[in-house]
């Protein structure tokens, strides 16, 4: 990719967060593409952090809300996604306490159950199996997973 200006760079960084939540890995990857110097990327970060385009606690809510809200993800896959992104340990756990537990647990519920009619096995054992390794990729602990399956059974 070709390199670009700073005024021509920083333009493009702040559009592109005005169209949603960007973190500064992200940010950092888009101005590595487009080989700008370590000086000005510090410089940009900078100032879109003083103008709020960039706010990584903002970032790190709106992350966990929607990805437990939308795509169904649960906390350990939340955090694993916000790791990924270099976010610091301390936003993680505000983003996760932000999580109402029984919302997450009635979801994590739900999913299993309309999973449950798509699911073939030869035994009820194997069916079980292949919901734990369904939800247990959604990011659920074993504990919600074993709760859930207890009360679709009983049902």
């Amino acid at each position: 990719m070709k390199t670009i200006s700073y005024e021509r760079a920083l333009h493009r960084l702040a559009a592109y967060c005005s169209k949603g939540e960007k973190c500064i890995s992200d940010i950092r990857k888009k101005m590595v593409q487009w080989e700008l110097s370590e000086n000005d990327q510090n410089k940009i970060l900078d100032r879109l952090q003083e103008e709020n385009f960039l706010d990584e606690q903002r970032y790190v809510k709106a992350f966990g809300h929607d990805k437990s809200l939308y795509s169904k993800w649960g906390p350990y896959k939340i955090k694993y996604e916000l790791k990924k992104r270099n976010i610091p340990d301390s936003l993680i756990r505000d983003a996760l306490s932000e999580i109402d537990t029984n919302k997450n647990s009635e979801q994590l519920f739900l999913l299993l159950s309309h999973k449950r009619k798509t699911v073939k096995g030869k035994n009820d054992y194997e069916v079980k199996q292949k919901l734990i390794r369904f939800a247990a990729g959604r990011g659920y602990s074993i504990e919600d997973i074993e709760n859930a399956l207890s009360k679709i059974i009983s049902s």
